[in-house]
């Protein structure tokens, strides 16, 4: 009988990793990350995207799609590359511990990076220097654009560039564009050479995850921003009218949780021009991430399927309708460019209906499972058929205890009401205080073939850990930073032990 290989990952993006900088970096604490999950037995590292991040700082609110978050550059990397002075970042604000600030980290960090850039580039030419020129070319495609993109956002000191930015510029009138790119063109050098700075780093701690058989799991939101670069110089592949406007907006319908559904703002895809262009803009969007990641999630996979738009001028989802999208195309076409076996993962929660399952299963993409949903029922009673018990999942599927837009385990368990708690303890056979730990244990003991736990469900912290709460934009949300990871010894033997004993050492 063939053995199916099963796994465990930890959840954690890298701007959640410690910093004496205020957020997470590229740096020797991404490696001593790694250093981590491998002597926990862990080979999968979890991460959320990793494009600059606008207006409430979320990772699924890109700035470009292709670029990279250019806060995650370690600065003590650019000294011991000879681009900044000690003296640079020796003195620094104090930030807060436990949340980011990202305005405070924003004010530290761009000038130097700033600094460093310029440096690069009064630099003689060396091998650095032509390694660099090789990346400009690789990926001019994308990043003229977004260098131009990213600098007429500064200048007008606002991203929306359907309305605030001068109107030829927002229209990409060719005369325009070549005139800002003669003005700024310094300014547009250094937003390209920080993005050499960060795929530098990157690259560097990806190839020593996979070197200590670590893999990386990324993150593709399926819409991308309206103050976006990839909006701003794709606007035929969106609903928008001939003035970059959007005729229709992102979400999802009403539903128990929210009477008004969910509005999202993200344009929506127009396929046709997709399909034209056999959805090259896709594929590269695809094999870009496949680059930076070994195993790539789709967010709100069920929009591949049909997505929910909302008409322009609403101010709630409710009005919305669901619009059928070329799914099955559009997978097809990645295999035929990029190989049978592309590693996806489909985000696959919420309201899944029977053309989402087949599109899902057709295309031998494990879903997701929530081991924090698994405990709802209708008449009191624990449903002993819930998709997401340990003991009904499959083995093409990832669980979960919960995500970076639930609440973590502690959090999500101190709240429940006294009824669900009791299904959960029955469920475990385990008192309150070792909740976390069994349910940790059965989601490793399942058959799905990744078992995912957020870093701070092993901390077994609370509310206070909490990454993201959905449908906000409180000003914690995507903030929380781990101070240290000097772990307590006991919590990576545990879960060491646990997964030698169920068998998910991986490769």
């Amino acid at each position: 009988m063939e053995h199916l290989q099963r796994r465990c990952g930890v959840l954690m993006h890298p701007t959640s990793l410690p910093s004496e900088y205020g957020i997470g970096s590229l740096g020797e604490e991404a490696m001593a990350f790694v250093d981590l999950l491998k002597r926990a037995k862990v080979t999968l590292w979890q991460i959320l995207p990793l494009g600059p991040t606008g207006y409430g700082d979320s990772p699924y609110a890109a700035r470009s799609t292709f670029a990279g978050n250019e806060l995650l550059i370690d600065v003590k990397l650019l000294v011991y590359d000879g681009f900044l002075e000690i003296e640079d970042i020796l003195t620094h604000p104090v930030f807060p511990k436990k949340r980011i600030d990202y305005e405070l980290v924003r004010s530290f960090k761009e000038p130097l990076l700033k600094k460093a850039a310029d440096a690069f580039l009064v630099m003689p030419k060396n091998e650095q220097k032509e390694s660099y020129e090789t990346f400009c070319q690789e990926n001019n495609w994308w990043l003229e654009d977004y260098g131009l993109y990213q600098v007429l956002c500064s200048v007008y000191n606002d991203s929306r560039w359907n309305s605030m930015w001068p109107k030829e510029l927002g229209l990409r009138n060719p005369s325009a564009l070549k005139t800002a790119r003669e003005t700024y063109a310094n300014e547009i050098e250094q937003v390209k050479v920080q993005q050499y700075f960060f795929f530098k780093q990157y690259k560097a701690v990806k190839t020593y995850a996979n070197a200590n058989g670590i893999e990386i799991i990324g993150d593709i939101p399926i819409f991308v921003a309206p103050d976006s670069v990839d909006a701003w110089a794709n606007t035929r592949l969106l609903k928008m009218d001939k003035n970059g406007r959007q005729t229709a907006s992102s979400g999802v319908p009403p539903d128990a949780f929210s009477t008004e559904g969910q509005l999202w703002g993200n344009p929506v895809y127009n396929w046709p021009e997709h399909e034209k262009e056999h959805f090259a803009w896709w594929i590269r969007r695809i094999q870009e991430t496949l680059k930076l990641c070994d195993i790539v999630r789709i967010d709100h996979f069920r929009g591949f399927s049909a997505y929910w738009e909302v008409p322009l001028g609403e101010t709630t989802a409710i009005k919305g309708k669901w619009v059928p999208a070329p799914g099955m195309k559009l997978l097809s076409a990645l295999r035929q460019a990029l190989g049978d076996s592309i590693p996806l993962i489909a985000e696959d929660l919420g309201v899944i209906t029977e053309d989402v399952e087949k599109l899902r299963d057709e295309n031998n993409l494990p879903g997701m499972k929530i081991l924090q949903f698994a405990f709802s029922s209708e008449n009191g009673k624990l449903d002993a058929t819930n998709a997401y018990l340990p003991h009904n999942c499959q083995y093409n599927s990832v669980i979960y205890t919960g995500t970076h837009d639930n609440n973590t385990t502690v959090g999500w368990y101190t709240e429940l009401g006294a009824e669900t708690k009791d299904k959960v303890r029955r469920y475990l056979e385990a008192p309150d205080d070792q909740v976390i730990w069994q349910m940790l244990r059965v989601m490793l003991m399942s058959a799905s073939k990744y078992a995912i736990l957020p870093i701070q469900d092993l901390l077994g912290l609370g509310s206070e850990g909490r990454m993201n709460v959905p449908s906000t934009c409180g000003k914690g949300n995507w903030s929380w930073q781990l101070q240290s990871l000097d772990l307590d010894v006991w919590r990576v033997d545990r879960l060491r032990g646990m997964i030698e004993i169920y068998g998910r050492e991986g490769l």
